[in-house]
């Protein structure tokens, strides 16, 4: 285990700025291992020693991953001076650290990936991975056929040519219901593809990322930590 600054760690828990951090080791409330300690700077395990602040015990992670179901008009970002961004939804200690796995343009739901792992989040999104990524839209105007052959052989836009895509017609009316799987994740990307065909998405959002489908229990703007579970199924996908 990695050994860190006791400063480090409080101030990544959330307990304040490195200079307030210092302050609450002054005032003699942090205790490490039953015993007060006097140095900010002294170095911990936080893994496996008792870090005590002001009587409250802290559960250390050093990595953290998120699944959040992203509510339009937010913004996939750490920071934005116009808009609240994805990170603002989250817990203080949380927020501090971690960054979006991609992004989901502004208008877009569903579901988001947050982690402070750089490896795992580069993984994620090296389209050597090839991790898919699936989206429900609704298209203003009819999907056919013809747009899922065109799918699969991808599509070619401005400036690449999509990996081919699975495209399924739930519906097709004036107004369609699909699902799309893509591997790449290119800015506007699903709805630079239909408008490639003339046709305009007006409703997306991201419903699976890799083995991952979104949790349809959290409710737009909810949050919670990935299980174990989907952690190693994600790690078995990036692993191939």
């Amino acid at each position: 285990m990695k050994r860190e600054r006791l400063d480090k760690v409080l101030a990544n828990m959330g307990f304040g700025t490195r200079k307030e951090v210092k302050a609450l080791v002054k005032q003699k409330v942090v205790v490490v291992d039953g015993t007060i300690a006097t140095d900010p700077g002294m170095h911990v395990i936080p893994e496996e020693q008792e870090i005590v602040v002001d009587g409250e015990e802290i559960n250390y992670k050093r990595w953290v991953y998120v699944m959040l179901n992203k509510p339009p008009g937010v913004v996939s970002a750490t920071e934005d001076n116009l808009h609240e961004t994805v990170v603002d939804l989250l817990p203080y200690d949380w927020a501090i650290k971690v960054h979006p796995v991609g992004r989901l343009d502004i208008d877009t739901e569903g579901l988001l990936l947050l982690t402070n792992d750089g490896q795992f989040s580069h993984s994620l999104l090296s389209p050597k991975k090839k991790v898919e990524k699936e989206y429900f839209a609704r298209i203003e105007g009819r999907v056919t056929e013809e747009h899922v052959r065109e799918f699969a052989k991808g599509v070619e836009l401005d400036d690449f040519t999509t990996m081919p895509a699975k495209l399924e017609i739930l519906s097709s009316g004036e107004v369609s219901e699909i699902r799309v799987t893509i591997m790449e994740g290119k800015f506007h990307q699903v709805k630079r593809m239909f408008a490639a065909f003339g046709l305009q998405v007006i409703y997306l959002q991201r419903i699976r990322m890799g083995p991952i489908p979104l949790d349809t229990t959290l409710e737009l703007g909810e949050y919670r930590e990935l299980t174990e579970e989907e952690l190693e199924l994600l790690s078995q996908h990036i692993q191939k």
